[in-house]
């Protein structure tokens, strides 16, 4: 560990004292101390929205860490870096983690890709138990076990941790390796910006020089003809040259309207394998897992009672994430029945009806007294924005919809305008109770 890492660890172990666990997990967990020169501590986070985050709430609490270790009066400057396994600080981990509890996976290592979705964080049942193992054989023999692996099921059932875990295994293996994990709403707009700037040769080079191939949500390519004429000559050459391919969508390749049936059978071709919605058992399993992963020891019975309202695996996140947060809140670490109750809102199971984007936008728009001109509108007031990002947020969590599909209803605004969107909301949840209590207030209203 070199000078700047020690330094850095030592600031974070005051910080970690100073703020929330959900704080320091959600914020501080990954970031890194770049350099500090000529009284400037240069402070790398991976992206803009965690920057924005720490300078408004703790740049004070972080000078003054700083400050203290460096006996110097500090300037604080952000950069939006991601951490490298080189540059990754060793203290990213909370200051009271055993050494045996530090996650093996480096921090930021991979683009789109989450560090914490790992084979040992995922809960496994009957309903999963085949994909499972399939995505254990490929993250162990990539290119040799199952090529393509086709991974389908509906929303919310752990598609996206699975294969994110394989990328990360196989980057354990061999940080060389050239994985992309990119979704089919980004894979169309890297070919529509390459035919639009003629410049085909370099977004060939980049799919076609990969190592492992994952892309999730494959459904929405169908009908786009230029894009699945790409991915299918992309497929082949991979498939030749001994890299792996795993696709995920929400039904099996033979379902997939209005998809070229050369490219149905290069999807089918090599092992097609389902995951079930998660039964009751397995939520809870879920909820005892995510807890333990963020710091805290929950009950069974506690597991239950979430496992009891929420269906699908990002719905018993957000649940846990606003125990979790009530918690912090009172200033404690002890999670009781009674405190899980008053953060899930009641006692009573929750009524399921389907929902659509309009019953969302509807909901919200009473919630915050505006009108849907408004939301779906150019202006960019504080309220509105806020009434519009929370608005993007359930129509993602609740309704599974792309970021394309949101910006669409929500005025036609660009799908990384959403991504922000929906990214920023993650993150406040996490550790705004404000926000918590709209959310769960709003989502009361949708669900009657």
């Amino acid at each position: 560990m070199d000078s700047t890492e020690k330094l850095w660890k030592n600031i974070l172990s005051d910080i970690e004292i100073e703020v929330s666990r959900a704080n320091f997990l959600t914020l501080f967990k990954h970031t890194a101390l770049i350099s500090f020169e000529d009284n400037i501590a240069t402070i790398a986070a991976p992206s803009t929205m965690v920057i924005d985050l720490l300078q408004k709430r703790f740049k004070e609490t972080i000078k003054k860490a700083v400050d203290k270790h460096t006996k110097q009066d500090a300037d604080i400057l952000f950069i939006a870096k991601t951490i490298t396994v080189e540059e990754k600080v060793q203290g990213e981990v909370p200051l009271f983690a055993t050494k045996e509890e530090r996650p093996k996976m480096p921090v930021g290592h991979l683009p789109r890709v989450r560090p914490d979705y790992i084979f040992d964080t995922l809960a496994v049942s009957d309903a999963n138990r085949l994909a499972y193992e399939s995505a254990k054989n490929v993250a162990k023999n990539p290119g040799r076990s199952y090529n393509p692996l086709f991974i389908y099921g509906p929303v919310g059932v752990g598609k996206t941790h699975l294969m994110q875990a394989i990328a990360n295994e196989v980057y354990s293996q061999d940080p060389d390796n050239k994985i992309i994990y990119i979704t089919s709403e980004e894979f169309t707009n890297e070919v529509v910006e390459a035919i639009r700037s003629n410049d085909t040769a370099r977004m060939k080079k980049k799919f076609r020089s990969a190592n492992l191939l994952i892309i999730d949500d494959v459904q929405f390519i169908a009908g786009k003809d230029r894009v699945q004429e790409e991915l299918f000559h992309t497929f082949n050459s991979l498939i030749d040259g001994g890299a792996q391919i795993i696709l995920s969508s929400d039904r099996p390749p033979s379902e997939i309207k209005k998809l070229e049936a050369r490219l149905s059978s290069r999807f089918a071709g090599g092992l097609t394998v389902d995951i079930e919605a998660p039964d009751f058992e397995l939520r809870t399993a879920i909820v005892l897992k995510k807890a333990e992963k963020f710091g805290y020891n929950i009950s069974i019975e506690i597991a239950k009672k979430i496992a009891e309202r929420e269906q699908d695996v990002r719905s018993l996140e957000g649940a846990l994430l606003r125990v979790i947060t009530q918690a912090s809140t009172l200033g404690g670490n002890e999670i009781t029945e009674d405190l899980a109750e008053k953060a899930l809102g009641g006692n009573n199971k929750k009524e399921f009806h389907t929902l659509h984007a309009e019953d969302v936008i509807n909901t919200a728009c009473e919630f915050y007294k505006i009108k849907p001109t408004q939301l779906k509108g150019p202006k960019r007031e504080a309220s509105l924005v806020r009434a519009r990002q929370v608005t993007m947020y359930l129509l993602k969590h609740e309704l599974g919809l792309t970021l394309v599909e949101i910006g669409n209803i929500l005025g036609g605004r660009d799908h990384t305008t959403v991504m922000h969107g929906v990214e920023k909301m993650e993150i406040l949840s996490t550790s705004n109770q404000l926000l918590n209590e709209e959310i769960v207030g709003i989502t009361k209203m949708m669900r009657g």
